[in-house]
């Protein structure tokens, strides 16, 4: 007889990671930041100790951040990566019955979380240029809502939520009510209007915002981010996650990083200087796009999905395909441009008459 297990999560797709590339295409399906480990961060890393356990109170790297950032050392929670504290936020405010409000399509691992978490999920959709409805999601508040994500720039749409939208939001969001600024990607952000969460934290005790070492610092297989917020909410989330997930490695890379910060953002700088390229490129194309704030683009390609992905797949591009959606395309290296381009143009000429102009974005 089998092993009787909970319905809900039996039922749960698992996380699928990108898939790799072969040796002659690009792999642009995971947002990775596509420069090599700079020789000071490996250096940091290789010095890591593998036969001890790590610092559970990753006392350097949140001394460093909370000087950094201007907060006290209990206001900053490191974890293996944001998502893992996402997940720990959301067990600890959200039990079964709760529900936990997000946009959607946002962050594909949204959906997972809180329905490992046992409670229920609450979507909005995002608007046609691929942004936060903030008024619809505060209309979608209850007496049952315990958590709101807001991600911004949006995985994968790449769009931003502006300063002046989200301090609106808040302002209708009950004080009793965890709200999470996912800010993944908020170094890429060249949109002054904005919102930064660490300019307004201070404002609401209820919002906890995320950062990652993953994209722009570029060390995506450390897997280590981290959360400021009130000390009281990021108690909670700690009392939820696995003692010592976070490696010594990990936060000695995050430290070297935060050393070579000026270095890391002159390499944000040239991938955001390749995005405008390839969004300039794809406007001239006729392809409409939401405007993209992240290291990635994306193509509303809806019933025509899967027929595009395997198009770019030709053109030795791979890519994040969501069948129905879109495709999100991860900005690499500059030689992977031409070939972006190309696959493009080739779905300008075979898809559908008007595809284009109605939305590829």
């Amino acid at each position: 007889m089998p092993v009787s297990l909970r319905p809900a999560i039996a039922a749960l797709a698992p996380y699928r990671q990108g898939r790799p590339a072969a040796e002659d295409a690009f792999k642009l399906s995971s947002n990775e930041n596509p420069f090599p480990t700079l020789p000071s961060i490996a250096a940091a890393i290789a010095n890591a100790s593998v036969n001890r356990y790590p610092d559970g109170t990753a006392q350097a790297l949140r001394t460093r951040l909370a000087a950094r950032h201007d907060v006290e050392f209990d206001a900053v929670h490191v974890g293996a990566g944001s998502v893992s504290i996402l997940s720990q936020l959301i067990l600890a405010a959200a039990a079964p019955g709760d529900e936990v409000l997000y946009a959607w399509r946002s962050f594909e691992a949204y959906p997972g979380l809180v329905t490992v978490a046992g409670a229920t999920s609450v979507t909005v959709p995002v608007r046609a240029d691929g942004s936060h409805d903030l008024e619809a999601m505060a209309e979608a508040v209850t007496d049952r809502t315990r958590v709101i994500i807001v991600c911004t720039p949006n995985n994968p749409t790449s769009a931003i939520v502006t300063r002046d939208e989200f301090e609106t939001f808040m302002a209708r969001v009950p004080d009793d009510v965890l709200v999470i600024l996912d800010e993944a990607y908020v170094e890429f952000v060249t949109d002054p209007a904005a919102v930064n969460g660490l300019e307004v934290r201070g404002e609401h005790e209820n919002l906890v915002v995320l950062r990652t070492f993953s994209k722009a610092y570029g060390l995506a297989g450390l897997r280590i981010g981290y959360a400021i917020g009130a000390p009281y909410i990021l108690d909670a989330a700690q009392s939820t996650a696995i003692a010592l997930s976070v490696t010594d490695a990990a936060q000695r890379g995050a430290l070297a990083a935060l050393d070579a910060e000026p270095e890391l953002l002159g390499q944000v700088a040239a991938l955001v200087s390749v995005r405008e390229r390839i969004a300039a490129a794809l406007s001239n194309q006729g392809i409409a796009i939401p405007e993209p704030q992240g290291n990635f683009v994306w193509l509303a390609t809806g019933e025509h999905t899967v027929a595009a992905g395997e198009v770019l797949s030709e053109h030795g591009i791979v890519a994040r395909v969501f069948p129905g959606d879109g495709i999100r395309v991860s900005v690499g290296e500059p030689e992977s441009v031409d070939k972006l381009l190309d696959a493009t143009a080739e779905l300008v000429r075979t898809l559908p008459q008007g595809l284009p102009s109605a939305g590829l974005g």
